[in-house]
């Protein structure tokens, strides 16, 4: 088990401790913790996605307006 030090304001020290009062704090610090690496996962993966459609974007003829209205109606039914 690895030890991690770090500084929070005295305020969020004192509402973390009542709102997991007689809880295993350590365990609830470890969770949060990994939780916050896989929502970095997921946020990577979207800028990555956005990113890769973006580029796409310039590569592809924009599609005229009679080209959006027969769309359109096609999809009418």
């Amino acid at each position: 088990m690895a030890t991690v030090n770090f500084s929070v304001p005295e305020k969020v020290k004192k509402r973390f401790n009542l709102a997991f009062e007689g809880r295993n704090k350590s365990q609830i610090i470890a969770d949060l913790m990994l939780r916050a690496v896989e929502e970095e996962a997921v946020r990577k993966r979207r800028v990555k996605a956005i990113d890769a459609l973006l580029s796409r974007r310039g590569r592809r003829p924009a599609a005229s307006q009679s080209g959006v209205d027969k769309a359109r109606k096609a999809g009418r039914p």
